[in-house]
C-alpha cells in the first residue's frame, strides 16, 4: 500500500506528543480518525436518506422491516429492540410513519390482542431505493481502503466494538 500522505489527525498526535510527552495519545491515531470518520458517514447518510424523503431515524425503523423479510413486519417490541429507542418514542415514530403511508400497523393473527407493525409498499420502494443510495456512498467514502484490505479492517473495527456490543 503506497504511503499515505500526513494529516490533520498526524498534526493533532504530533502538537499533543510535544506539549504532553508524559502521555501517550497513540490512541487518538485511531479513534480519532473514527470519529472523524464518523462525521462524513452521518453526512452520506443523510443525504442519501434525505434525496428519498428520509429522516434517519424513518430509515432505522423502515430498514428493520425490510430485513425482517415478507411479509416485511415486526411487533413494536421487536422495533425497539432493533433501533434502540424507548417504547415511547417507537410508538410516536410508527405513528409518524403511518400518517405518512409507509407502515401500516395491523393485527397479529397469532394473538389479535397484539399489533404488528407492517411496511407498505410504498415504504418498501422507499427503503430499497434509498440503500441502494447509501451503499453507493458508503463505498465511496471506502475508496482508499482496497478492496482486499476491507475485509480486514471490517473484522478489526468488529473487534473494536464488541466490548459495546455485548458480543
Amino acid at each position: 500500500m503506497s504511503e499515505v500522505p500526513d494529516d490533520e489527525v498526524d498534526r493533532i498526535v504530533a502538537a499533543w506528543g510535544r506539549e504532553r510527552p508524559d502521555l501517550d495519545v497513540s490512541p487518538l491515531e485511531v479513534l480519532s480518525r473514527v470519529s472523524r470518520l464518523a462525521r462524513h458517514l452521518d453526512l452520506a447518510r443523510r443525504d442519501a436518506f434525505g434525496a428519498h424523503g428520509l429522516e434517519s431515524w424513518e430509515f432505522d425503523v423502515l430498514s428493520a422491516l425490510r430485513r425482517a423479510g415478507d411479509p416485511y413486519e415486526l411487533t413494536p417490541t421487536q422495533l425497539v429492540r432493533q433501533t434502540l429507542v424507548t417504547s415511547g418514542t417507537m410508538t410516536n415514530r410508527i405513528s409518524r410513519l403511518v400518517e405518512r403511508s409507509l407502515v401500516e400497523r395491523v393485527a397479529s393473527e397469532a394473538d389479535h390482542r397484539s399489533t404488528l407493525v407492517r411496511l407498505t409498499a410504498t415504504g418498501r420502494d422507499v427503503v430499497d431505493a434509498a440503500l441502494a443510495d447509501l451503499v453507493a456512498d458508503e463505498r465511496g467514502l471506502l475508496q482508499g481502503v482496497p478492496p482486499g484490505r476491507q475485509a480486514e479492517l471490517a473484522q478489526l473495527l468488529k473487534g473494536l466494538l464488541a466490548p459495546f456490543d455485548g458480543a
